[in-house]
């Protein structure tokens, strides 16, 4: 069968949805969306030099796509990334290796001299990047909890000088969300470092995106400021994920992650979600132990490779 790859039409709504069913049939936790694929093509730090490629056959069927860019934002240089992914039906037909070799090229051509992507965790996949000459790195869980089934933990009390709030109460001025996010970003483990300084982008690229829900989007206030968040991100098909959970340096350990996460998660149900999703590096115990307290479970697990190119 044959195979082409070619960059993703933002304009053509066709391959917009075709490239979101892809993403959600190989890894349901990573939400999503006709709009949120649009929108991370036209909206994305054009220092990044993202592309989003795509695997179709002879005659026009989307089987895969690749998510790939520069990590501008990291102190170290020459970091790149390609998220590759094949519809399952499709395996074994040479898409995976064709979009993974045309990132290679596109990110050698921007000085990318490291690359990482993502391998399903399975004798498969791993054996897949091993063959191109990736090597194992870390791992990150997905995991996932049904709404419908079973209690949330009680809503708790906020302790004294904390007030729960959500991300619309910040619309006027949602900077003081933004010096949080790029602190905990910056803490965050992984193999490629992130610094985000740019306040004009994050508003365009993570305070506009059309998946982040602002009234499920849980805030820690203390005296004043921000002091834990999480971000929700909704799909309008009953579909919750996580896209971030942190808290301020100065206010760790007091328990505010899990208190904001909870109270966003009641909300969710609320408003109608069914299912949420969430996401850990294998190592964040800390984090892991939170979401097992919840009922989340593991969804799926991926492997984290990295090729130094010629």
């Amino acid at each position: 069968m044959t195979v082409l790859v070619r960059a993703l039409r933002p304009g053509d709504p066709a391959d917009a949805e075709g490239f979101a069913r892809v993403r959600r049939v190989c890894l349901p936790g990573m939400l999503a969306t006709a709009a949120s694929v649009t929108h991370d093509a036209a909206r994305t730090h054009p220092d990044a030099h993202y592309r989003q490629l795509v695997a179709v056959t002879g005659d026009g069927e989307l089987i895969g796509t690749a998510q790939v860019g520069v990590a501008h934002d990291s102190p170290e240089p020459g970091r790149g990334y390609a998220n590759v992914y094949v519809h399952p039906d499709h395996e074994g037909r040479g898409a995976g290796g064709l979009l993974l070799r045309t990132a290679e090229e596109q990110l050698a051509r921007h000085g990318a001299t490291r690359v990482y992507c993502w391998a399903l965790d399975g004798p498969r996949n791993l054996a897949w990047a091993a063959a191109r000459g990736y090597r194992r790195s870390r791992s990150a869980h997905f995991l996932r909890l049904d709404l419908t089934a079973g209690a949330l933990p009680a809503r708790q009390v906020p302790p004294p000088g904390v007030e729960l709030c959500t991300a619309a109460d910040f619309a006027a001025d949602p900077r003081p969300l933004f010096a949080l996010d790029a602190q905990t970003m910056a803490d965050e483990p992984g193999d490629i470092s992130s610094e985000p300084a740019d306040y004009e982008h994050w508003l365009t690229h993570t305070w506009r995106h059309p998946l982040l829900d602002p009234a499920l989007t849980t805030v820690a206030v203390v005296d004043g400021g921000p002091a834990a968040f999480t971000l929700a991100h909704t799909d309008g098909e009953g579909r919750y994920a996580s896209g971030m959970t942190g808290t301020a340096r100065a206010f760790r350990g007091r328990g505010l992650a899990k208190l904001v996460k909870n109270d966003s998660l009641h909300r969710a149900r609320a408003a109608g979600c069914t299912v949420a999703y969430t996401g850990n590096d294998a190592g964040n115990e800390p984090m892991l132990a939170i979401n097992r307290w919840f009922g989340y479970e593991i969804d799926a697990t991926e492997v984290r490779h990295v090729r130094t190119l010629d």
